[in-house]
């Protein structure tokens, strides 16, 4: 898994141009079933991928917290949310909550995260493969894929069922 999150960023940015060009395509003529396929996708890749072995995206990118998560988390470490956040958040450029530092806190040594069952709706939803009009939100899926070795394939996997 190693080698294969080195060549990632290099592998992704290969791919941008080909990627972008096909994700425009999609947002002008969006395929009837695009939603049924991707989650098609998303599910057949993550049978083979364990992200485990993985945690690029808890090690080198933070989530969005949103007011609902913050809460959710807060009180998890029975804790105020605004100690949470002097804790553990700062804004962003965007004025967003996010982890003040990369790899995220909570992350453990062995990828398990602590937790795991309070964890901001950004991770549990990542990398967004699966997501309700999923040819809405390219930008974040050319980003993903130089993150997340399971959204490069997924992707791959569409351009490749997708016929234009």
């Amino acid at each position: 898994m190693q080698d294969e999150l080195a060549r990632l960023p290099q592998r992704a940015a290969e791919k941008y141009g080909e990627n972008k060009k096909f994700f425009a395509k999609l947002k002008k003529k969006v395929p009837k079933n695009l939603d049924y396929l991707m989650q098609e996708l998303h599910h057949d890749e993550f049978e083979r991928t364990d992200c485990l072995t993985c945690a690029n995206c808890c090690k080198t990118t933070g989530p969005l917290f949103t007011n609902t998560d913050i809460e959710r988390i807060s009180k998890y470490f029975r804790l105020k949310p605004s100690a949470f956040i002097d804790q553990y958040l700062r804004l962003d450029e965007e004025n967003d909550y996010v982890l003040k530092q990369v790899p995220c806190t909570f992350l453990g040594a062995d990828n398990y995260c602590s937790i795991y069952d309070v964890r901001p709706k950004a991770c549990r939803e990542f990398p967004h493969t699966d997501r309700k009009k999923f040819h809405q939100i390219s930008k974040l899926t050319l980003k993903n894929t130089a993150i997340c070795p399971a959204a490069f394939n997924i992707v791959e996997e569409m351009k490749r069922r997708i016929d234009f």
